[in-house]
């Protein structure tokens, strides 16, 4: 149970990330770096947790239904 609420905090936290590029993209015209940084943490972000899915898998913590 543990596992699915990070997981979740997880995918809010790249919607955030998601969010705050598009609201950087509008407010500063595609003018500045936030918008990049702000993907870069997405990306970022949705690595990690790939990476933390497979070694979850591997090690049991979570199984396919």
């Amino acid at each position: 149970m543990l596992i699915k609420v990070f997981i979740i905090i997880v995918l809010l936290a790249i919607l955030y990330s998601l969010g705050s590029g598009l609201f950087y993209l509008v407010k500063d015209q595609g003018k500045g770096t936030r918008v990049a940084k702000a993907l870069t943490w997405r990306i970022a972000i949705s690595l990690a947790l790939f990476i933390f899915l497979l070694i979850a898998f591997t090690l049991g913590w979570i199984t396919p239904n």
